[in-house]
């Protein structure tokens, strides 16, 4: 094993990532579907800064847990009711309500916890505000996309802007699937962790198309190489670089996710580390085995390339027929210099 990675990391071993694209896009488009399936059925669970809604925060006295704290809530009236820790504190959201129940809510959770009125904090959103928060984070998104798309267009070429752009739909796609089906909540800390996520996916992905532009760069007519070949050597260069980068950067996410959300109890963490954690992995995927795939696919059908691909092919095979034909030639010479054939000996001995 430490041979293996050893080889990795001076880019000895070839992988075949491109020659397997057809179970990478069967995979992805697995996942695409699920993701997609898990938002038409469950729908995202926005939080109440984009559907609106009342909000109340308390300290969280001892000895109280999430489903008194929400039986206490649902007696004063009210139905939708999600509770959070929030530091010290509870959170607790309810759809709107109108000031006359705002009060009765705050009573009932001062004579609970023996707290006064003025300890249990509310704020009302409106669905309207929500509204323009959904709006603008749309907008910013179709402005990220299209920069992207003209920069990698300039940098690089606008086939490798557009597999970039596909692996960046991908990761949303997949990401938001997996908070339809957890039914986590999608505050904007989880757009800011969809931001984050992009920009991840996308400098994984220009760290591998930059070393593809680098190796494809010196193939020319007398090349002994494919573009599809090129392009896996590039990915084997890179394939540590991008999984060391990857890890590095998961684990403390991760360690968000996992202890710091269980032992401290900050949702708004948890909100950020999930979008995080499942984009990066999302991301590490995609840039190798689905925005290089889709490279290689465009670049196939450039004539320069097919043109290159077709001489490779004649030259391996004519290499091919004259190992064949010195091989052919060693056993007739063995024969003729008295050393009869693995065959021959056989049959004499039947």
């Amino acid at each position: 094993m430490p041979g293996i990675i050893s080889r990795l990391y001076r880019g000895d071993i070839d992988i075949d990532f491109v020659g397997k694209r057809k179970l990478w896009y069967g995979l992805s488009a697995l996942l695409m579907a699920i993701s997609i399936l898990g938002m038409v059925v469950h729908g995202l669970n926005l939080g109440i800064e984009f559907r609106g809604g009342s909000v109340f925060d308390f300290p969280r006295v001892a000895n109280s847990s999430v489903e008194e704290v929400r039986e206490t809530i649902h007696d004063a009236g009210v139905h939708q009711v999600i509770v959070q820790e929030a530091g010290p504190n509870w959170r607790v959201t309810t759809e709107s309500l109108d000031t006359n129940e705002v009060p009765k809510v705050q009573d009932a959770v001062a004579k609970k916890y023996h707290l006064k009125a003025d300890d249990v904090s509310s704020q009302v959103i409106g669905a309207t505000w929500g509204g323009e928060v959904s709006k603008k984070a749309w907008i910013g998104l179709a402005v990220f996309m299209l920069a992207i798309m003209l920069y990698l267009s300039f940098a690089f070429e606008w086939r490798m802007a557009l597999a970039a752009i596909v692996a960046l739909v991908h990761d949303l796609v997949i990401t938001a699937g997996i908070y339809a089906w957890s039914g986590f909540e999608v505050t904007p800390a989880t757009m800011l962790g969809f931001l984050t996520i992009l920009g991840y996916s996308l400098y994984d992905a220009v760290v591998v198309f930059d070393m593809i532009k680098e190796v494809t760069a010196n193939l020319g007519t007398s090349a002994k190489m494919t573009y599809t070949q090129a392009a896996n050597n590039a990915l084997s260069h890179t394939l540590i670089r991008s999984l060391n980068t990857s890890l590095v950067a998961i684990l403390p996410v991760a360690a968000i996710l996992f202890i710091g959300t269980t032992l401290l109890g900050a949702g708004t963490l948890k909100d950020l580390s999930l979008a995080l954690f499942v984009g990066m992995v999302v991301g590490t995927y995609s840039s190798l085995c689905v925005a290089t795939p889709i490279l290689v696919t465009l670049k196939e059908r450039e004539p320069k390339w097919q043109a290159l691909a077709k001489r490779v092919a004649q030259r391996e095979a004519s290499a091919a027929k004259q190992a064949a034909a010195g091989a052919k030639q060693a056993v007739v010479a063995g024969s003729q210099n008295g050393v009869p054939a693995a065959d021959d000996g056989k049959r004499k001995k039947r």
